[in-house]
């Protein structure tokens, strides 16, 4: 059994009473904010075990497996970090389901297990044995999205706000004569028993896949949408020298660059969208200046990700961030690397399509929640019309996989979530991030079974 000092220490100071008493977390000696799944620990390695155990993360350690865990230190070695947390008694049963905030139980403590136990967790063995079949809406950061293509407080994605309440009742009650609205066109028979996202994945997976045509009005709408895409390559230099190292400046200046191509071919998009003369130029500036980091995300991870995860990450393989650079790397550093690359492993295992892009970029873009549009009622319209042609060509194109829609749609979220926390993290940190994430990308091509 896992028993010493620390534990026994940790055990009582989680029946202490006195809020004001100074604590340390007891992982890496931060100050301490509360107990958290079962014992005395600061904010960022409760959300570091969290993210670990909800998304079924497996980290390796490239030394001893016993690297120091101090504030400075912690982010160097995530499976130390795991480890240590396992070890000091933080209980994984405590977690919420449902990957909400807050415990399942305030009254959990901290729990001993065997060392046989945590050696399935840290190997990822008990995931593959207990869990089912992973869906990505349970992966404790994560939500349905959906045509109301909301964002809750903070950025985190949750039901509340991707449905927002007054249109929650009329999604799940959708006609044939509200498609004809949004479609313009009589609605087909397989329409008319049209589950609702929050129960599709489950319901989809117990009908067998029915061979049938595509609705009328799809294929014109995706392929204008479609034509409206610059899939040409990226203009950008992305070459250099064998044996020259990049400098944090240089790498920041290329970086920039790239955003400013990229933001630049966002505003011919939207010259281009068929539905340009539907809305105000006021209205695509308010949309534009609030989903802009969405779009480059998005494209990035798709129509250029050939360029980004090649081109680019050889030059970011040429910079070498300094000692300093690597221990002030923020929490939020952190979270936005992890949650990129699973993101990015997501859309390699999905294989997006150009057609099936263009759809999530339109829906993502059509955001009637955001402050300050004056026509949100034929945004609402837009959104929804292009939400069923998504839905409409991913069942037509891909009948044998049911769940494939929704788990399209779980993608947005996500992406407005990783662009909403891109924000807090300093400026001087971003070369140190896309060197992580790309570096971490291109490192796992020959272990998993999809390109990452």
């Amino acid at each position: 059994m896992v028993l010493n000092a620390t534990f026994l220490k940790n055990v009582f100071l989680s029946s202490a009473d006195d809020p004001a008493d100074q604590r340390t977390c007891l992982i890496c000696g931060d100050r301490a904010t509360g107990l958290h799944y079962g014992i005395i620990s600061c904010e960022g390695c409760k959300g570091f075990f969290k993210r670990s155990i909800c998304n079924k993360r497996v980290y390796r350690c490239s030394r001893d497996k016993n690297c120091e865990m101090s504030r400075k230190q912690r982010n160097r070695c995530q499976y130390c970090r795991l480890l240590k947390c396992l070890q000091m008694g933080m209980n994984r049963k405590a977690i919420r389901e449902d990957g909400m905030p807050g415990g399942r139980n305030k009254s959990i403590g901290p729990v001993q297990i065997t060392e046989e136990e945590i050696e399935r967790i840290m190997s990822g063995q008990e995931f593959k044995e207990d869990a089912p079949e992973h869906t990505w809406g349970n992966n404790g950061d994560s939500d349905h999205s959906s045509p109301s293509n909301g964002a809750s407080e903070g950025n985190q994605p949750s039901p509340a706000s991707t449905l927002s309440s007054n249109r929650s009742v009329e999604m799940n009650g959708y006609t044939a004569a509200l498609r004809d609205q949004y479609i313009n066109t009589s609605m087909s028979t397989h329409y008319q028993l049209l589950p609702h996202l929050f129960s599709y994945a489950a319901q989809s997976g117990l009908l067998a896949p029915q061979p049938r045509s595509l609705y009328p009005q799809s294929h014109p709408l995706v392929l204008q949408l479609v034509a409206a895409e610059d899939l040409a390559p990226l203009a950008t230099p992305m070459l250099i020298e064998d044996g020259y190292k990049v400098t944090q400046v240089e790498l920041f200046a290329l970086l920039c660059r790239l955003a400013d191509e990229l933001l630049f071919r966002q505003i011919s998009w939207i010259k281009k969208l068929p539905f340009f003369c539907e809305l105000s130029i006021e209205d695509y500036t308010c949309l534009l200046s609030s989903t802009w980091q969405e779009l480059i995300l998005l494209s990035c991870l798709t129509i250029y990700s050939a360029q980004i995860f090649g081109d680019l990450a050889n030059i970011t393989a040429k910079y070498t961030p300094s000692d300093d650079e690597l221990q002030g790397f923020s929490e939020d550093g952190m979270e936005v690397m992890e949650r990129l690359i699973y993101l990015f492993r997501k859309f390699h295992q999905l294989k997006i399509s150009n057609e099936e892009y263009a759809c999530m970029k339109a829906i993502n873009f059509l955001n009637q929640d955001i402050r300050g549009l004056s026509n949100t009622s034929q945004l609402e319209q837009l959104n929804k019309r292009y939400w069923y042609v998504c839905q409409d060509y991913t069942e037509y194109k891909y009948p044998h996989q049911p769940k494939r829609f929704p788990e399209i749609m779980m993608c947005l979220p996500e992406i407005r979530c990783i662009a909403g926390k891109l924000v807090n993290v300093p400026l001087e940190q971003l070369p140190l991030l896309f060197k992580a994430v790309l570096h971490s990308c291109k490192s796992r091509k020959g272990e998993d079974s999809y390109v990452c």
